[in-house]
């Protein structure tokens, strides 16, 4: 049977957060680009449509999203574990905004094709088809420039990816999506997963009337954390959130080792952790509030043994021992690995694919929107990956400082392009305009925090290269 064929500039795989992202400003940059989106889902959104249905998000709602459309309300919750701090937007609020987007910017601009429920795939001649997932049809697609790889910042959810460890047939185990849909109680409920969405089902439990001797928890890794305090927007927070990037920079600058690194960190109250016996083994840009920090530490029976082989009726086996367990427990899996990382040395910009991966710290979807802007302004391959260095998806604690090092060596590059510094001032969601927001034009005390800031990017990046052999 003959293909039916398309035709467009940008063949974007995937229709996730990074992808509305890099679309949003591509159109914004480009006059005449023409977009083809394909995604599995039945709607925008990426892995939010997979989520638990009590998620939000982790950072303030003024940091996310795509860069011409607000997703915040610009207020702070007056009550709750987030009170005094801007708004986290629910999961709901997130794909009701991406199908605004989709619906009232990207669609009614002409440009965008948009193909849910469709998956793609390469021709034994190479050649692009999109198959439909509910009819069946396939087409085939010309692409003119470039095709947009947006599924390497897939992120994992419980409940499109099964436990890997046996639960024996009686016992109840279900994913966090399941949480809130429990019918009775249980003597005892086990979370398992260490992660954010472990911390998120361990906060549920307690808000929802379980009480702390009644809940454990399998941590398999301890994390640092950061606290959220640190990181808002706006220019009633400006001292405190420029003041945590400052001191970020001082403990690069001042330290002699790793250990020391992390010491001068959390003594400045710029990372955390649970519990402050236990050392942290892994670091993946999780926030809390001071609020939420307190909660989860009420949980005294946190068993540390590895990860979960098997859960049996009277005891759970784990990678270094076993512990005794309720036959009237409720399981609830969290062990989903999150962010799925992409192949070690793959660049931004390959030829005529992009690969949609993070170039700044810990922000993904500021990175696809910068990467949208270099597509548009630039046509030198490395003179593009030049100023799109990918950021590695952090894993281990170490990876804060590698992230930090790639950051400044990109932000440092970025400065020089004059079209890029402009974009940067007036793009939303680049954090340092947030954080300006309502910082008025003549107020010097602050620009000269910033400008303090600046230098002290200097005196961090000097001392990374020593920091980073140490860490072999």
């Amino acid at each position: 049977m003959r293909l039916t064929t398309l035709e467009t500039d940008y063949l974007v795989i995937g229709a996730g957060a990074t992808a509305m992202a890099f679309v949003d400003t591509l159109l914004t940059e480009s006059a005449d680009a023409t977009v083809l989106m394909v995604d599995r889902h039945h709607r925008p959104g990426g892995h939010w449509n997979d989520a638990y249905p009590f998620v939000r998000l982790h950072q303030p709602s003024a940091f996310y999203g795509v860069a011409s459309r607000e997703l915040s309300n610009w207020t702070k919750d007056q009550t709750g574990l987030n009170e005094g701090l801007y708004g986290l937007a629910s999961g709901v609020e997130v794909l009701a905004y991406f199908d605004q987007v989709m619906q009232q910017r990207f669609l009614p601009s002409g440009r965008v094709q948009w193909l849910p429920m469709s998956e793609h795939s390469r021709g034994t001649d190479g050649s692009h088809q999109i198959q439909s997932l509910t009819s069946g049809e396939r087409q085939q697609v010309t692409v003119r420039r470039k095709v947009v790889n947006a599924t390497h910042a897939q992120t994992a959810v419980p409940s499109t990816h099964p436990p890997k460890y046996t639960v024996a047939p009686g016992l109840t185990c279900v994913p966090v999506n399941q949480l809130a849909q429990i019918g009775r109680p249980y003597a005892c409920y086990t979370v398992v997963g260490s992660g954010k969405t472990g911390m998120d089902a361990v906060l549920w439990l307690l808000q929802n009337g379980v009480p702390p001797h009644r809940t454990r928890w399998i941590m398999p890794r301890d994390a640092w954390l950061l606290d959220r305090a640190n990181n808002q927007p706006g220019a009633d927070d400006f001292e405190r959130t420029i003041g945590s990037t400052i001191g970020q920079f001082d403990s690069i600058a001042e330290a002699t080792s790793l250990t020391d690194l992390f010491n001068r960190l959390e003594d400045r109250g710029l990372l955390m952790r649970i519990d402050r016996s236990v050392e942290p083994t892994t670091y993946r840009c999780a926030v809390v509030s001071q609020a939420e920090l307190a909660q989860l530490r009420r949980i005294e029976d946190v068993v540390r043994m590895g990860h979960v082989q098997a859960i049996e009726p009277t005891r759970i086996v784990l990678d270094q021992g076993r512990v005794p367990a309720d036959p009237d427990t409720l399981y609830i899996d969290c062990s989903a690995g999150a962010i799925v990382k992409p192949p070690p040395g793959l660049p931004v910009f390959d030829d005529d694919h992009i690969n949609l991966l993070m170039v700044r710290w810990c922000q993904p979807l500021f990175s696809a929107a910068l990467t949208a802007y270099v597509e548009c302004h630039l046509s030198d391959q490395d003179a593009m990956n030049a100023l799109c260095t990918v950021v590695p998806s952090p894993e281990a604690p170490a990876d804060w400082l590698t992230m930090w090092a790639v950051t400044l060596a990109n932000t440092a590059r970025w400065r020089q392009h004059a079209g890029l510094s402009a974009w940067l001032v007036q793009c939303r969601l680049n954090s340092v305009t947030a954080m300006m927001r309502g910082v008025k034009a003549d107020d010097a005390a602050r620009f000269a925090r910033l400008k303090e800031s600046g230098a002290k990017a200097g005196a961090a990046a000097a001392n990374l290269p020593r920091l980073l052999a140490a860490i072999g």
